[in-house]
């Protein structure tokens, strides 16, 4: 009828019609592709955390030295959003739902003198009823403590000028009373201190006390060295934080030293906010292999449904010592009221919470309310459910083949798919067209893309926070290396996006990615994880058989592990603990059917089991072994 109709009509009217009809046409199919974005609310994130990290050279060092740096973070919850300090950022950054983070620049000056700026090197963040409080490192005792009700507006006043008391790697905590208390302590010399202060005048009340000093003598992860080998120092203890938890106080603290991959925060328990303490056996978050290592000098907090995370300080250290990134992992505790942090594929995506809801549950679309699969139950008093609450995606590409468009020296481009985040691919130039391949082995199924880019050639301009800096890239996926299609195109994204994760709104089959570069905010083109994640369709790795610990008898904090290799596995995860129902810690070993285990209460019996890993899923686990 409608063609009978327009023959009623003259050929340019027609004309007329019909480019009419295409137009609203595309203007229709334009608002669908825009509602299906706007629908669409990416559900995961992925350690290292991707936030637009300072350019924080350490003084006196050449400049091949510059670099990204952060560490030492605290999150707290502040009116419905997420607050995140850090060292020497020359600001803040907060969040309303722990993915998204929008940076606050904020120079902490001194009002009563002369406006010196002071530096917030692991700064402490309390909350006094409806009041935040910060307050930086300080060996002396005239630092400010700054007070705000809109830090999102960068609304801060002096809470006092000058705090009488110094105290470097500080916290805040509150009591359920109201009692105010700081803790505070980094050396390999003296212990960590507590004291309570005057919650209106900040006055010290009496002394510091000591709060507990490292047993490197008995548990083995208190060691100094990338081996816990003491080869040359006595380990540090530093980074104290506090949480309470039906009734007891969790006091926690980083050790043995922050450039290892063994940089782990312990925790000891009490009944009273000063002691005394009990140290739980082993290292509450700990993350020595993997892509992204470390775990050391954090904070716990609560999401806003409730669960608890842990933010901590993950390595790099290449650049210099202090060359550092932020990982965020489930925790919580169980029915025992054991404090657990679960670091178990803690670079792998994990799930963001979900919405604030009074009671959780199961929504109408078969999703859990907060923020969790619907098979997965969501508790912060239980070791599962929050605890592995991550989706099924593996690691595509470990160690496949790779094409690069050029190599500067000996950045190789294998480094991009080591899983180690210490070394990098580096392009000749920063150029645009420079570009990065990835062959995933065989047909699979793609769900997300992470992106971490490294420090290579920094320009010696960039200090600090820097206007204009931003990544610019296109990202491609392909059956067949030669047809490619979009996968996502940031051709004209202008955020710093340094760890960028791409979460897919719909998976896609393929067999390629390549990353092709547009833009480096500084430095040349250089990756040092090129990271994809999502099935392989292949078969899941066997069990692991023949495994067996051998405690050292001369040292119980010591053992030998070995295992029979599994023909199709990657990586092996390594579960132990002083309980068989308890086996809270994990390590990942690579390419690799032995590990020289250096960590252990010598005064306790361990219990084992491990699984293997390939890009398809993971094995069943081994039957738990006891060593004593």
């Amino acid at each position: 009828m409608l063609l009978l109709s327009l023959f009623q009509f003259s050929p340019r009217r027609i004309a007329e019609y019909l480019s009419k009809a295409v137009l609203l046409l595309s203007v229709s199919m334009l608002l669908v592709n825009l509602n299906a974005q706007a629908q669409f609310k990416q559900k995961t994130f992925c350690n290292p955390v991707n936030i637009d990290y300072g350019y924080t050279p350490i003084p006196n060092f050449s400049e091949w030295g510059r670099h990204r740096a952060t560490a030492d973070p605290v999150i707290v919850t502040y009116k419905g959003d997420y607050y995140l300090f850090s060292t020497n950022q020359w600001g803040y950054w907060w969040s309303s739902d722990m993915l998204n983070w929008k940076f606050v620049s904020k120079k902490f000056l001194r009002p009563w003198n002369g406006g010196v700026y002071d530096e917030l090197c692991a700064p402490a963040v309390g909350i006094i009823g409806d009041t935040m409080i910060v307050f930086g490192s300080t060996y002396t005792s005239n630092f400010t403590i700054w007070m705000s009700t809109n830090p999102k507006a960068n609304e801060w006043k002096p809470l006092v000028d000058s705090f009488e008391m110094g105290g470097w790697d500080p916290a805040f905590f509150t009591d359920d009373d109201g009692k105010l208390y700081m803790y505070n302590g980094s050396s390999n010399r003296y212990p960590l201190y507590g004291i309570e202060l005057n919650r209106a005048t900040m006055a010290p009340k009496g002394y510091r006390k000591e709060m507990y000093f490292l047993e490197q003598d008995r548990y083995g992860w208190q060691r100094f060295g990338e081996n816990n080998d003491n080869t040359f120092l006595d380990p540090f203890i530093e980074g104290a934080t506090m949480n309470k938890h039906n009734g007891k106080y969790y006091l926690q603290y980083g050790a043995p030293g922050t450039e290892f991959s063994g940089y782990a925060d312990g925790v000891v328990v009490g009944d009273n906010p000063l002691g005394p303490f009990t140290p739980q056996s082993d290292p509450l978050s700990y993350k020595p292999g993997g892509f992204s290592r470390g775990a050391g000098h954090g904070a716990t907090f609560k999401d806003l449904n409730n669960n608890y995370w842990h933010v901590s300080t993950s390595i790099i250290c290449v650049k210099n010592t202090f060359e550092r990134r932020i990982g965020i992992w489930p925790a919580g505790f169980d029915q025992d009221d054991v404090m657990w942090c679960n670091t178990a594929f803690g670079d792998y995506p994990h799930y963001l919470p979900g919405p604030p809801t009074p009671q959780g549950g199961i929504s109408e679309d078969g999703k859990n309310l907060k923020g969790f699969s619907a098979n997965v139950a969501s508790s912060q008093n239980s070791p599962s459910g929050h605890r592995e609450a991550r989706p099924v995606w593996m690691l595509l590409n470990y160690k496949k083949p790779v094409v690069v468009s050029s190599t500067l020296a000996s950045y190789y481009a294998n480094n991009a798919v080591d899983e180690n985040i210490r070394t990098y691919w580096s392009a000749a130039t920063s150029n645009k067209g420079e570009f990065i391949q990835t062959d995933l082995g065989n047909v699979s199924t793609v769900n997300a893309v992470q992106i971490n880019y490294a420090d290579q050639d920094v320009d010696s301009s960039f200090l600090g926070k820097s206007l204009g800096v931003y990544h610019q890239y296109k990202l491609y996926y392909s059956l067949d290396g030669k047809k490619w299609n979009i996968l996502k195109d940031k051709s004209n994204n202008k955020t710093d996006v340094p760890h960028e994760y791409v979460e897919l709104e719909s998976p896609v089959t393929a067999r390629f990615i390549k990353l092709e570069n547009i833009h480096m905010p500084t430095g040349k083109f250089a990756i040092s994880g090129l990271r994809v994640f999502g099935n392989g369709n292949g078969a899941k790795p066997s069990a692991v058989e023949n495994f067996i610990v051998l405690r050292t008898e001369k040292d119980k904090r010591s053992a030998y592990i070995k295992w029979r290799p599994v023909n199709n596995a990657f990586a092996y995860n390594i579960y132990y603990g002083t309980d068989p129902e308890k086996l809270y810690t994990c390590i990942m070993v690579h390419d690799n059917n032995e590990y020289w285990l250096k960590t252990m209460d010598k005064r306790k019996a361990y219990y084992f089991c491990i699984e293997a890993i390939n890009e398809n899923g993971v094995s069943e686990k081994s039957t738990v072994i006891k060593s004593e």
